[in-house]
């Protein structure tokens, strides 16, 4: 179904919620260590593309294939093992808990029943393995000065760099990042675009964000979704000029625009 190059392949993947069609027949490939940008107007369909990778939403059909091989739709608990991390809309960090401990729960414990266990100090070599991996995503995402910091004392942005590392931690091959730049400002974001950059050098990066020029500075390939369909795919400077991704947008200018909204 897919080149063996790609990390991941998506192909005729259609979500239904009732009556409503939420993704019709949509493709997707994501090579390694590259950044595949979804973009799209609200309600296009591009977290639900993230929620059927998660398994947090079960396809009415579609295949995918990860590293070459055909495999059913991730369940939730199996993200790990295959190497996939999401960060969520929203930053999501545990009040009590200082940005290490944080970090330290994303890790990929296959037993995760022992986590608490291990916390605990049940086994220092284990917490020691944990807190080094820790310290490096942090390091990886820019907050490393806020480890030992509680959540409630970080600012949005650094927050947002937290929840980067917690996925980091796991040391993933596929990254799925849901509007990473919400909330931002231009600075941050021109930070958090040299953070993506670097960080494609360990894992591959799929991403739906709405600022679309942040989106055209990361990406090596952008999809376009429209009312659940793909309507565009290639580089940002090609998908820009298609007619069908201008309609889309009414007509305005994508180029260095920003689509308001969350929900998709």
């Amino acid at each position: 179904m897919s080149d063996q190059t790609d990390l991941i392949a998506i192909a005729g993947l259609t979500v239904k919620f009732g009556g409503l069609t939420a993704l019709d027949d949509v493709f997707l490939k994501v090579a390694p260590n590259s950044v595949v940008g979804l973009i799209g107007p609200n309600g296009a369909g591009k977290t639900t593309i993230f929620n059927a990778i998660s398994g947090l939403v079960e396809p009415e059909k579609g295949s995918v294939s990860f590293e070459g091989k055909n495999i059913d739709w991730p369940k939730p608990d199996e993200l790990a093992k295959l190497g996939i991390a999401r960060t969520l809309q929203g930053v999501g960090l545990f009040s009590g808990l200082s940005v290490l401990e944080n970090v330290m729960m994303g890790a990929d414990s296959h037993n995760k029943s022992n986590f608490i266990r291990d916390m605990l100090g049940f086994s220092p070599k284990f917490e020691k393995q944990l807190e080094d991996r820790a310290h490096e995503a942090l390091a990886w995402a820019g907050a490393a000065h806020a480890a030992f910091l509680e959540p409630t004392e970080l600012t949005y942005p650094d927050s947002k760099r937290v929840a980067i590392a917690r996925a980091l931690v796991m040391k993933p091959k596929l990254l799925l990042l849901d509007e990473p730049a919400a909330g931002l400002g231009q600075d941050e974001i021109d930070q958090l675009a040299a953070l993506i950059k670097q960080l494609k050098r360990q894992c591959a990066i799929l991403i739906v964000e709405h600022h679309v020029d942040f989106v055209s500075e990361i990406s090596d390939q952008v999809y376009v979704l429209n009312f659940g369909k793909v309507i565009a795919s290639g580089d940002f400077n090609t998908v820009k000029r298609d007619p069908a991704v201008v309609a889309a947008y009414l007509g305005t200018n994508v180029d260095g625009q920003e689509i308001g909204g969350s929900h998709a």
